[in-house]
């Protein structure tokens, strides 16, 4: 599961909800929970933050915050 799906799953978020709110189909809403190498749209992003009605910049720290940059 990506972490936008276990984000999804702590939310307790209905996919047919936010599929239904966003124009995001169910089967890329799944894509985007399931495969890792599904790679996420800000649009994409912004369109679920609202969907869920949480800060866009939650959801983006909950997907991206173990980033770091590489040493150099």
């Amino acid at each position: 599961m990506t972490e936008l799906g276990l984000f999804l799953a702590k939310k307790s978020v209905n996919r047919s909800d936010v599929a239904r709110k966003t124009g995001i189909s169910k089967t890329r809403l799944s894509e985007l929970s399931n495969n890792k190498k599904t790679k996420l749209r800000a649009d994409e992003l912004y369109l679920i933050a609202l969907a869920i009605d949480v800060e866009p910049a939650e959801v983006l720290n909950e997907v991206c915050g173990h980033l770091k940059l590489p040493h150099e």
